[in-house]
Parts: structure tokens; C-alpha cells; sequence
């Protein structure tokens, strides 16, 4: 069985940095399809930046340039480096992971951006 544990997260100040993390566990051979998704209060869940396939990443419009979507294969974890954070940030967001055509979901992380 497949589990994905996040960690980090909280309040940080309008321009302030914080990272994401989310580890695979279960009988993976690969974490290639993994990304992280957000969301706000009301609002549908969103794409925040994945990768696709190799090493190509993709990025929501409103995060580039400012957060940074990394991996570690041999720990099959997945990082979100989120910068210059803005108070439209505030979301939960979680961790997905596409594996033998099955998504799975972490159990999401609270980020919020304020002052």
C-alpha cells in the first residue's frame, strides 16, 4: 500500500519562506509523477507545480519564480521550496503521487501567509 506523508508548513509573514515535504512509502519503484496541489477556502483544488515526466516540471502561473519543486529519489521525497510567499498562498496543500495509473493524495498541510 502506498502512503504519502507531508511535513512543514504554517504561518509565515508576506515574503517569507517556507518548504514542503512529502515522503512515499509502500512498494513504489518510482516517485517520477509527484506534485503538489493547493487549496484555498471556496476555491477548487489547483495544480501548484509537478513533475511531469524525466526531470520536466510544470508550474502554476502564480508561484513561478518563486517556489521550487525538487526530489530525492533514494528517500522517494518530494520537496516544495516556497518564497517571497504572498497572502493569496494561504491554502492547504497537498502532495499527490500517480503510480501504475493509481493517484494517491497526502493528508495536506496548512500554509498560511499573514502578518
Amino acid at each position: 500500500q502506498v502512503q504519502l506523508v507531508q511535513s512543514g508548513g504554517g504561518l509565515v509573514q508576506p515574503g517569507g519562506s517556507l518548504r514542503l515535504s512529502c515522503a512515499a512509502s509502500g512498494s513504489i519503484a518510482s516517485i517520477s509523477l509527484m506534485g503538489w496541489y493547493r487549496q484555498a477556502p471556496g476555491k477548487q483544488r489547483e495544480l501548484v507545480a509537478a513533475f511531469t515526466s524525466g526531470s520536466n516540471t510544470n508550474y502554476a502561473d502564480s508561484v513561478k519564480g518563486r517556489f521550487t519543486i525538487s526530489r530525492d529519489n533514494a528517500k522517494n521525497t518530494v520537496y516544495l521550496q516556497m518564497n517571497n510567499l504572498k497572502p493569496e498562498d494561504t491554502a492547504v496543500y497537498y502532495c499527490r503521487l500517480t503510480y501504475l495509473s493509481t493517484g494517491y493524495w497526502g493528508q495536506g498541510t496548512q500554509v498560511t501567509v499573514s502578518s
